[in-house]
């Protein structure tokens, strides 16, 4: 390879800055939060838990066209022991509600929810006495996808939102006062 190659690569190549840490010879030291969270954002299990059109959605999300997998998230977990990021996807009934607590519940921490469409945010269109007006009624949400149903670009970015949610968390979050009143307004101990 000529010289001029090599320039016109070794210019087209942009160094990110190193994370903050100390640096020497042969090794890297950081923190165990940020190593951890690392660990964590680029290894999601979700389970999915899709009642109707927006599980088409994200099947096209996990499809070849958009892939999912790129972003960590390629292994679908569908025993809640083994999953650690829970979609809900479509109208969720008042019947059904308690099935959705129980797989959250059944779910190990750390643990985070993604309420995908209109329906698992708020109710959507159906404002009837049947259907649970959001999922944030019985369990909490990190992060809405909106749409009806939204498109896999939006549920990608669902996804990324969650990653930098799991990025950034302090492993101490989790046994917080705060986060244990959170857990207890939703009756979870």
């Amino acid at each position: 390879m000529s010289t001029e190659n090599k320039d016109i690569i070794e210019s087209s190549v942009n160094i990110t800055k190193a994370p903050e840490g100390i640096e020497g010879a042969g090794f890297f030291a950081t923190s165990l939060d940020q190593v951890v969270g690392l660990a964590r954002k680029n290894s999601i299990w979700p389970l999915p838990f899709a009642t109707s059109c927006c599980g088409i959605e994200f099947m096209a999300t996990m499809a070849s066209h958009y892939d999912l997998g790129r972003f960590g998230s390629e292994r679908l977990s569908f025993s809640p022991r083994q999953a650690d990021l829970l979609m809900v996807m479509g109208t969720i009934s008042k019947k059904l509600a308690p099935v959705v607590k129980q797989v959250y519940l059944q779910m190990a921490e750390p643990r985070w929810v993604l309420a995908m469409g209109a329906c698992a945010s708020s109710g959507g269109i159906f404002d009837t006495y049947s259907v649970l007006q959001g999922i944030d009624r019985i369990i909490p949400v990190d992060v809405y996808v909106p749409g009806c149903p939204p498109r896999p670009e939006q549920v990608i970015d669902g996804i990324l939102k969650i990653q930098e949610l799991v990025g950034k968390e302090s492993l101490r979050r989790r046994s917080s006062p705060e986060y244990k009143e959170l857990l207890a307004s939703y009756g979870i101990e």
